[in-house]
């Protein structure tokens, strides 16, 4: 398979001083939610780096954000790796699980919570606490959008129908989470991006774009070990159906694809100081909108970082 590191970013990736407090912390934080870890062999989770990735993908993250950041990391592939196995295959079990999650959300009480509902309301109350009623509104509906994606992907398991472009495109960007982790760059840096900025179209292409660069990396790494288990939406997979060619050529063209988009998201950063000009931001905004805009690139730079070294799609 072709190898990610390929992708050239022209920002380097850097590295929070408290990763090791961060890894110390969220070994604690599995301890408590011990059902929930035992989706996962210790020891295969334990090469998955997971403080790793929230240490280059939050550099500015105080300790007890990145924390956070880390628990939160923790809590995606474990709940996401449930849908592994038979399990994944039922989209009406899957949509009764997402449903009792979004609940939460949207302030359910706290009694007869399953392990993983247990594990989700304590990231969701931390990440809450403290934040605009704004934010918060916002955080829900990509949490949301995030949980309610997974039974169209069950969908997908059960009846091995390789979704057209587009339909990927949606779903994917539902299942990969990408909003919700970036709703934590403003939570991490207890800061608020202006609504005139965060809606802004060159700020909104960033965002999309620093979504979709992962996603597309991720659809090559991830390969090998989705396309023996069934998962459809992958697209490597949709590439070699479109140019009926080997998994090779489509998984060069997914970069390809990726490459370009790392080159569009460089080109509209140079866009920011305009965009900030033209919307007579003061000093103040600027600043907030610039952290957000950073905290992108620094998700990119650590992301793609990470997982060129990870052991999680690693094939055993």
């Amino acid at each position: 398979m072709s190898d990610c590191t390929s992708l050239e970013l022209p920002f380097p990736h850097r590295r929070s001083p408290h990763q090791a407090r961060a890894a110390a912390h969220h070994r604690l934080w599995l301890d408590r939610h011990s059902r929930l870890a035992a989706c996962a062999d210790e020891s295969a989770y334990a090469h998955w780096e997971v403080a790793d990735l929230a240490a280059i993908s939050y550099p500015e993250a105080g300790a007890e954000e990145l924390g956070l950041a880390t628990d939160l990391l923790g809590f995606y592939f474990l709940f996401d790796d449930q849908f592994d196995t038979e399990l994944g295959q039922h989209p009406a079990e899957v949509a009764r699980i997402c449903d009792r999650l979004t609940t939460i959300v949207h302030g359910a009480p706290a009694s007869g919570r399953s392990p993983v509902e247990q594990a989700f309301a304590d990231i969701w109350r931390r990440t809450a606490a403290g934040m605009p009623a704004r934010w918060r509104a916002r955080a829900a509906y990509n949490w949301e959008w995030y949980f309610a994606s997974h039974p169209a992907e069950a969908a997908g398991r059960a009846f091995a129908e390789l979704p057209d472009r587009e339909s990927y495109m949606v779903l994917r960007r539902g299942t990969a989470a990408m909003e919700t982790l970036f709703d934590m760059i403003e939570r991490l840096g207890r800061f608020e991006v202006p609504q005139s900025a965060f809606h802004h179209p060159v700020l909104r292409q960033l965002r999309q774009l620093a979504a979709d660069i992962p996603s597309l990396s991720n659809d090559v790494r991830s390969y090998p070990l989705e396309a023996p288990r069934g998962d459809v939406y992958n697209l490597v997979m949709i590439v070699q159906q479109e140019r009926s060619c080997s998994a090779e050529e489509a998984s060069a063209v997914v970069l390809g694809e990726a490459q370009l988009m790392i080159d569009r998201f460089a080109a509209l950063r140079l866009q920011l100081a305009t965009v900030y000009h033209q919307l007579e931001l003061d000093h103040e905004q600027r600043g907030a909108a610039q952290r957000y805009a950073d905290g992108l690139a620094a998700w990119l730079a650590g992301y793609l970082r990470w997982e060129a070294r990870t052991g999680r799609y690693r094939l055993s």
